[in-house]
C-alpha cells in the first residue's frame, strides 16, 4: 500500500481490485475489537480516502472469523475513569458517522462473525451492506448502561422503521444476518461462503460505473442521514452523559473484577 494509508496500521489496507480499496479491521485474536488506536483511525480514514483520486470504492471487512466486536472493554474502562479520553472517543464516534455519510466514494460492507457496537456502525452506515446470513448483529449500548449513540438513531429507522429499531436497541436483541435482511436492516444476506465474492462483486460493479454518477447518488441518498443529524447529535450527548450515571459505574466495576480474573 502507498504511504499514503502508512499511518492507518492498526488497519490492513490494499488494493481488492483496480480502484477498489479494501479497509480490514486487523485484530483477529481479539474478534476485530476497537481498541484506542482502531477506534482513532477507522474514524480518520474516510477523509484520507475521499481525497484518494486512485480510490473508487471502499471494501470493508473484518479479518478472520470476525467483522468486530464492537468497543473492547479497556476503552470502556479507560472512558469512564478519564474524561479526557471519553471526550476523545467519543468525537471519534462522532466523526467516524460523519466521514462515512460525507465520503463520496461508495462504501461496501461484508459482515461475518461478530458485528457489534461501533463495528455495527461502519457495517450499517456502509452504502452496500452484506451480511452472512448467520452473523450476529447487536448495538449493544444500552447493556452496558449507555445510551445508543453510535449510530442507530440516525439510520435504523431509516432502514427498519422506528418499531423494528427500538425493539432491537432498546431491548438489545441480536439479529442474524438473514434477519436483518428481512426487515430491511442490511442490503442482502448471503452464505458465509458466498460473502467475500458477492462484497467484492458489488464493489467491482460500482467501480465499473462512473464515478460522477454513483458519488452524487450517494451525495442525495445521504441527504436523509443529513437531515437526521440532529437526532443523532442528540443520542451522542445523551450517550457520552451515561458514563457519569451509577449504573454505568457498576457495570464497570463488573468489568474490571472480570479482568482481574483473567490476569
Amino acid at each position: 500500500m502507498t504511504a499514503r494509508y502508512a499511518r492507518f496500521d492498526a488497519l490492513k489496507i490494499e488494493w481488492a481490485a483496480p480502484g477498489v480499496l479494501l479497509v480490514a479491521f486487523n485484530r483477529a485474536e481479539r474478534r476485530n475489537a476497537l481498541d484506542d488506536t482502531t477506534h482513532r483511525q477507522i474514524s480518520e480514514i474516510w477523509l484520507e480516502i475521499d481525497t484518494d483520486p486512485e480510490v473508487r470504492v471502499v471494501l470493508v471487512r473484518g479479518q478472520g472469523a470476525d467483522f468486530s466486536a464492537g468497543g473492547e472493554p479497556e476503552l470502556v474502562i479507560d472512558m469512564f475513569d478519564d474524561p479526557q479520553q471519553r471526550r476523545r472517543t467519543m468525537r471519534e464516534a462522532q466523526r467516524l458517522v460523519y466521514n462515512m455519510v460525507n465520503c463520496e466514494k461508495p462504501i461496501v460492507s461484508a459482515m461475518r462473525g461478530l458485528v457489534v457496537g461501533g463495528g455495527l456502525a461502519v457495517g450499517i452506515l456502509s452504502d452496500i451492506s452484506i451480511a452472512a446470513k448467520d452473523a450476529r448483529l447487536m448495538d449493544g449500548h444500552v447493556r452496558i448502561g449507555l445510551a445508543a449513540g453510535d449510530h442507530a438513531v440516525l439510520i435504523w429507522p431509516l432502514l427498519c422503521g422506528l418499531a423494528k429499531a427500538k425493539y432491537h436497541v432498546m431491548m438489545n436483541l441480536p439479529l442474524s444476518g438473514e434477519e436483518a435482511e428481512r426487515i430491511g436492516l442490511v442490503s442482502a444476506a448471503v452464505d458465509d461462503a458466498e460473502l467475500d465474492r458477492t462484497a467484492l462483486d458489488a464493489a467491482v460493479t460500482l467501480a465499473r460505473y462512473p464515478a460522477d454518477a454513483v458519488q452524487k447518488t450517494k451525495y442525495a441518498f445521504n441527504s436523509w442521514l443529513r437531515s437526521a443529524s440532529v437526532q443523532f447529535d442528540l443520542s451522542h450527548a445523551f450517550e457520552e452523559m451515561s458514563f457519569q450515571t451509577e449504573e454505568v459505574a457498576q457495570i464497570v466495576e463488573k468489568i474490571r473484577d472480570r479482568k482481574t480474573k483473567d490476569l
